[in-house]
């Protein structure tokens, strides 16, 4: 038998076994000042590549104006209790039907956080008798969801739909022994690798297989689609999406989320959702200023606009230079180079000290070894200027790496430098 804390300091995890030369630089790093394309960080300015705030809006002066009046008013604290008992506001049900109405759905319920939203929405839908499919590379909110389905699931290779249909025809001999249903969930943007998610291949495959479909579409709301509405609308097939999800936290540069799809489902999940129903509700700030946000994303489609301008000029100009930056079709922008973890960090410390470039860093075990990804995340805020500085950049930084310069690297000099 085991002591538990004994357990633990034995194997502090994947990441934690880094953390002594690790945290506060590369894990747990520490950017300052204004939220922009450039901020601070370790003293110096850089170019900041690793926030999610696509449209620039979570420091546009009207929101911030909006933002501040509202905790003026109702304080941080209203209103108080889990929304069920005594949270609930005309706001909350504002914002609801004004997402519904941008998504075209039905209805949809506010969650207070993306990950534990769609965790509690994945529990609360299924039983034991059910069987979830999902994509193997969906993030990690999504993968601890389905960790909690006590009946049978599938996961599927990723965007492979030869594969998914294979695990559809499991998952329909399964649920007609239990009596159950099937739900399968995808991305409508993989996060990581910046690719859509087959949205049109999956919706097709519903002719042959009675499943409903859930979309975490985080990274195309509000960047993806004619107005802004994500993957679905992008694809032609928002109307095929049982149950749509996203989050404030990357175009609204927010808290919260929410679940849209037909107005019965909605108010299930509204009334079974544990994560909601025995948690504080979301603050009215946040909700008055989601609200300020989601109608600068409908009538201001400038900052949509900009966004892809400079996506374009990031991604064009990385491949023009002869970098590898896989199959993505959004705004994500993966850049791939060989190289072991040891020599990731020297790189990504050369980029932070050397050129003031900001962007994370990714490596084995989420992608194979033998692999870096640096993953860059453009905004409207961004300029041409930060696109070109980062592409010279990386241009000197794949010669260093080329020519075998970070091997000879001493990384307890570099380690932390605070």
């Amino acid at each position: 038998m085991k002591d538990l804390f004994e357990k633990i300091k034995s194997n502090p995890g994947p990441l934690g076994k880094w953390a002594d030369v690790a945290e506060g630089y590369y894990i747990f790093p520490k950017l300052e000042g204004e939220l922009a394309n450039r901020m601070m960080f370790n003293g110096k300015e850089v170019i900041c590549w690793s926030i999610n705030n696509y449209l620039g809006l979570a420091n546009h002066p009207d929101v911030r104006k909006v933002d501040s009046d509202a905790t003026d008013e109702y304080g941080l604290a209203y209103p108080m209790g889990a929304r069920m008992m005594s949270g609930n506001s005309d706001n909350h049900y504002k914002l609801e039907r004004e997402l519904a109405d941008f998504v075209k759905k039905e209805a949809a319920v506010l969650v207070n956080f993306g990950y534990q939203g769609i965790m509690s929405a994945i529990d609360a839908m299924l039983d034991r008798k059910d069987v979830v499919v999902y994509d193997s590379e969906s993030h990690a909110c999504i993968v601890d969801g389905v960790r909690l389905h006590q009946g049978q699931r599938f996961a599927y290779e990723h965007n492979n739909m030869e594969r998914l249909e294979q695990n559809l025809v499991r998952a329909v001999a399964n649920a007609e022994k239990t009596g159950g249903a099937i739900l399968v969930i995808t991305e409508g943007v993989f996060g990581m690798r910046g690719d859509q998610g087959k949205l049109k291949e999956v919706v097709a495959l519903k002719k042959k297989y009675p499943f409903r479909l859930l979309v975490d579409d985080a990274h195309g709301f509000g960047t993806l689609g004619a107005t802004g509405a994500g993957a679905g609308e992008e694809q032609g097939v928002q109307d095929e999406i049982d149950i749509y999800f996203s989050t404030f936290a990357k175009s609204m540069g927010s808290i919260g989320a929410f679940l849209a799809g037909d107005k019965e489902i909605m108010r299930f999940l509204m009334y079974n959702m544990r994560s909601q129903m025995f948690a504080k509700s979301l603050a009215m700030p946040y909700v008055i200023g989601n609200i300020k946000r989601l109608e600068m994303l409908r009538t201001q489609p400038e900052h949509k606009a900009k966004l892809w301008e400079n996506v374009n000029a990031l991604q064009g100009g990385l491949k023009d230079a002869g970098f590898d930056i896989g199959n993505t079709n959004s705004c994500v922008t993966p850049v791939y180079l060989q190289g072991d973890e040891v020599y990731a960090m020297a790189l990504v410390n050369d980029l932070r000290e050397n050129y003031g470039i900001f962007c994370s860093i990714v490596v084995y075990p989420v992608i194979p070894k033998g692999m870096i990804l640096l993953r860059l995340i453009p905004t409207a805020s961004h300029t041409m200027e930060d696109i070109s500085e980062t592409i010279a950049a990386f241009i000197d930084i794949r010669g260093k790496l080329e020519s075998g310069y970070y091997a000879t690297v001493n990384l307890e000099s570099i380690a932390i430098k605070q």
